[in-house]
């Protein structure tokens, strides 16, 4: 299966450049893989280059997860990401996948310098 980098699932999901969005949809068409960091980067780009807000965050999140042609790394991974990243939305989506990846590998807890990520189950503020 084919894969996608990040400024292709940014067009797709900020469909702002018409051109673009065409080719990037018909390259997924027969389905593409998406990986945790080229999620992570999308989102990332979401936030602070277009100013979307954590809820419209999780939700474009949601949006691949749900896609028909997407396939993402550990979609069950993701999927708990969302549900701490929902929870706490100050974390930042890529800290709640850090977590999660660690999480579901078994390597708890997750030490972490970071106040805010350290208020999510699993982590220890260093």
């Amino acid at each position: 299966m084919r894969a996608v980098d990040t400024n292709v699932l940014v067009r797709i999901l900020a469909r702002d450049d018409p051109k673009q969005v065409s080719i990037a949809e018909a390259f997924i068409s027969s389905g593409a893989w998406i990986s945790h960091l080229a999620l992570a980067e999308a989102l990332w780009v979401l936030r602070s280059v277009y100013g979307l807000s954590p809820p419209a965050i999780a939700s474009a999140a949601e949006q691949l997860l749900d896609h028909e042609h997407f396939t993402l790394q550990e979609p069950d991974v993701v999927a708990a990401a969302l549900i701490d990243f929902r929870a706490r939305p100050a974390a930042g989506f890529s800290d709640c996948l850090i977590l999660a990846v660690a999480r579901k590998n078994g390597h708890l807890p997750l030490g972490t310098f970071d106040r805010t990520q350290a208020k999510l189950d699993g982590v220890q503020r260093l």
